[in-house]
């Protein structure tokens, strides 16, 4: 009884559902038309906060047909690629971001990440100091980069080496913070 009454649902339920195919035709049917896409721009930022860095640039790259490379996007794939620990790829795109829109604090701060990553100390400070001011000292995760940068670059250590280890923390959708592992 209960699989006839399931049967019946099923039925109900499909029925209708192939008004407008053509039986002739032995592919499926093409892309529905009538739906608006959604901005690969908020995808992009929603994959970045998932954690999807790789699906995150495709996004991105995809707002880049329609819109051109901005600096938003350029910022937006530079802090993909900054997340997967590229830092060559990511370094070339916020520095284009840079040139293209010198007010983005985020584009600032990432290529302080990275720089601060590769070793470049004293340039990442000035970059942290550009994103703070731009920012008006309003992130707390900026000022956490330009002190660590500050601290590094006033208090060298060369007598005794000592390792201490970083992490690469995302906060936001395109905003980065380092910090130390205890």
């Amino acid at each position: 009884m209960a699989r006839a009454g399931l049967i019946l649902f099923l039925v109900a339920a499909l029925a209708g559902c192939d008004d407008g195919v053509d039986k002739d035709n032995p592919f499926a049917p093409g892309v529905s038309q009538k739906g608006e896409a959604v901005d690969p721009m908020l995808v992009g930022h929603r994959l970045m906060n998932a954690g999807e860095y790789e699906l995150a640039i495709k996004s991105f790259s995809r707002a880049a047909v329609d819109q051109g490379m901005t600096g938003e996007i350029m910022i937006g794939i530079g802090s993909a690629y900054l997340a997967l620990g590229r830092l060559g790829q990511a370094e070339e795109l916020l520095r284009r971001a840079i040139e293209t829109d010198e007010r983005a604090p985020e584009a600032w701060n990432n290529l302080g990440v990275v720089l601060m990553e590769q070793g470049e100390t004293a340039e990442a400070g000035q970059m942290f100091r550009r994103a703070f001011a731009l920012d008006n000292g309003e992130s707390d995760s900026i000022r956490d980069n330009l002190r660590l940068a500050i601290e590094k670059t006033e208090n060298p250590v060369y007598d005794q080496v000592e390792e201490q280890e970083f992490k690469v923390v995302r906060r936001g959708s395109s905003d980065f913070l380092i910090r130390k592992i205890p």
